[in-house]
């Protein structure tokens, strides 16, 4: 896992430029030899993006797989928060800056104005949560707007 650095008064959240990543194995049945196929797979901020990659090796017939970048299948989404624990998305902001905010999560998040008004309104609430690497994106994309913002666990 990446190493927490301290974000003045937010607490902990990760350094600017580190990779953040969270990684969950599961099971699936090879697709040469129907035996158990062991995967790992991996949700990574790298460079500024968001990526899921999954490799695995069968032990039984050798056949192997590498599948790299895409979005994070919703299984693997829930499996990770299961056992990682949510992160927290922290804004610091007057709410003059509320409108800046709304601004990058609209940009970031694809949303509506009505749909950034909720999700502004939860952020300030402590309650926008994801896995680590969502919210640290999120959180490097107000940082990059001049908003301070934090990824945290509890």
């Amino acid at each position: 896992m990446a190493d927490l650095v301290v974000q003045p008064g937010l607490g902990w959240g990760v350094g600017m430029d580190q990779a953040v990543f969270e990684s969950v194995s599961y099971s699936v049945a090879c697709q040469d030899c129907d035996a158990e196929l062991e995967c790992w797979g991996v949700q990574a901020l790298v460079n500024g993006r968001l990526r899921w990659d999954v490799e695995s090796t069968c032990s039984t017939c050798g056949f192997a797989v590498a599948v790299c970048g895409g979005a994070v299948p919703a299984e693997r989404r829930d499996q990770m928060l299961s056992e990682h624990g949510p992160a927290s998305l922290q804004v610091s902001s007057p709410p003059a800056t509320s409108v800046a905010v709304m601004r990058v999560l609209r940009a970031e998040l694809g949303i509506d104005l009505m749909n950034a008004r909720a999700v502004l309104r939860r952020v300030l609430d402590g309650d926008y949560s994801g896995t680590l690497p969502e919210m640290e994106y999120l959180a490097r994309a107000l940082r990059k707007s001049g908003i301070p913002a934090a990824a945290t666990r509890p």
